[in-house]
């Protein structure tokens, strides 16, 4: 017998956001969304109210990724509480205003849960993207996603780390959930990555909807990827980069990285071995947007977080 100690109460999820267009070049979510706003249908749900909601709309209209700074890391105490004036970048606006309709962040009155959707050029498959492995709601939601999926792969990338914080959209929600899917060229939809997040998405309302009900979801466990640290290209003493991702390391998200491994390669045809002391998990592979964030791509150590069983609290 399971002992409730191994339980948590939670209030039901009443208010559930989807962004898409956070990066206005990122098309999987700016299709699904748009056409989520023209007919609700896929994503009504009884018992709590679903809206879809394209975060950044100027940049969505040029097919850019931003207009004046990510949007996705403006989300920050200083640019939430920044005076308005004209001279404030577009995208802090855009995430003052964000903040006024989903939040205010941190408070109780924040929606729910948001999910904001995301493509990247990496072969990352799909993957969803929490902050906090204390979430048992957000573990336990993902674990259903997982199972529902079988037989394709979802990874869990965990951004809880001390020193790098990314301020991202999302995190006005109570509880944030990002969902990246790919490989896809910025610009562009691909079916197959459309289809990943349409049914990555429709999985997860369907959790917050059998949980608001009355289901119960038992203790469980959940393997995620703890981000460690962020990468860059080998540089030249004038800033250049000076080597690429070597082709053995090349569309290998979430494989296993080890010691004396090839890394990158540089122009003259020099390998450049991983020199760490365990093995690690890298993803974000030579993420085309994350070239001017001087990233290369983030490793990753593989981990199993014990997750306690959740059920609705009746208050």
């Amino acid at each position: 017998m399971t002992s409730c100690h191994n339980y948590e109460s939670l209030p039901a999820a009443r208010r559930v956001a989807i962004f898409g267009g956070t990066h206005g070049n990122e098309m999987s979510g700016v299709t699904l969304v748009n056409q989520w706003i023209k007919n609700e249908t896929e994503i009504q749900r009884p018992g709590f109210q679903i809206k879809p909601f394209i975060t950044n709309p100027r940049a969505v209209e040029k097919c850019t990724r931003y207009i004046d700074t990510d949007l996705n890391r403006a989300f920050t105490t200083e640019n939430l509480s920044a005076e308005k004036s004209e001279d404030l970048p577009y995208e802090v606006s855009r995430a003052q205003e964000i903040n006024r309709l989903f939040g205010p962040k941190g408070s109780q009155e924040a929606y729910d849960v948001i999910f904001d959707l995301h493509n990247t050029t990496s072969n990352m498959g799909g993957t969803l993207i929490l902050e906090s492995s204390k979430d048992d709601c957000n573990l336990q939601m993902v674990h259903y996603v997982q199972n529902a999926l079988i037989p394709m792969s979802c990874s869990v990338l965990l951004t809880e780390h001390p020193t790098l914080k990314y301020a991202a959209s999302r995190s006005v929600a109570k509880r944030p959930v990002g969902v990246e899917v790919g490989p896809q060229p910025h610009g562009t939809i691909r079916g197959d990555v459309l289809d990943t997040m349409k049914k990555i998405i429709k999985h997860a309302l369907d959790f917050i909807q059998l949980f608001n009900e009355g289901k119960e979801f038992s203790p469980c466990t959940v393997d995620v990827y703890r981000i460690t640290e962020s990468v860059d290209y080998p540089r030249d003493k004038d800033g250049n980069i000076s080597a690429m991702i070597h082709t053995d390391l090349q569309d290998r998200d979430w494989q296993a990285l080890n010691p004396g491994d090839p890394m990158f390669l540089t122009f003259d045809g020099r390998t450049i071995p991983y020199e760490g002391d365990s093995t690690v998990y890298p993803t974000f592979i030579n993420e085309a947007a994350y070239y001017e964030k001087q990233q290369a791509f983030v490793i990753t150590r593989k981990e199993t977080l014990t997750v306690k069983g959740i059920r609705v609290s009746q208050t």
